[in-house]
């Protein structure tokens, strides 16, 4: 779908340089999201598929948060297919995860965390999306998620 050369050079030196330096983030490579597509490569799709969303419809969110969240919502360093690895009810516990290694690896801001931990709406019911750039996260994913699934194996 996307590659990172998708993503304007401005906005990966502004926002996500310390995300694409981390050796423990670099790990993400080597986890399957969907399909053939790693963990890595669906946050990429999701942040790019963010911009356009965002761009498309004039919808000014906070790229900081925006694309922060779009790398690092499922920044989780396991195999979700391998129940031996992944936890028990891997798609409502992966989101609070994920946010927990963005906090513990890049400090991240509360409105980011809570776009990371509520992108799984409307599976996670009570964590809704309660900003525009955690609905235009969830959209996104919703949409990369689908895509990669159906035509990307």
């Amino acid at each position: 779908m996307h590659n990172i050369n998708d993503i304007d050079k401005k906005y990966i030196d502004k926002y996500l340089n310390d995300i694409l330096e981390n050796k423990t983030y670099l790990q993400t490579k080597n986890y399957t999201q969907h399909g053939r597509v790693s963990i890595y490569e669906h946050a990429i799709n999701v942040a790019a598929t963010c911009l356009k969303m965002n761009e498309f419809f004039h919808l000014n969110a906070n790229l900081d948060i925006l694309l922060r969240a779009a790398f690092l919502h499922d920044f989780i360093l396991y195999d979700w297919h391998n129940k031996d690895e992944a936890p028990p009810l891997h798609g409502f516990a992966h989101a609070k995860i994920a946010s927990n290694n963005a906090k513990k690896y890049f400090n991240i801001n509360d409105e980011t965390a809570s776009a990371i931990e509520s992108h799984m709406w409307p599976l996670n019911i009570t964590k809704v999306p309660k900003s525009k750039e955690a609905i235009i996260l969830c959209l996104s994913d919703k949409y990369c998620a689908l895509t990669e699934t159906l035509f990307m194996r």
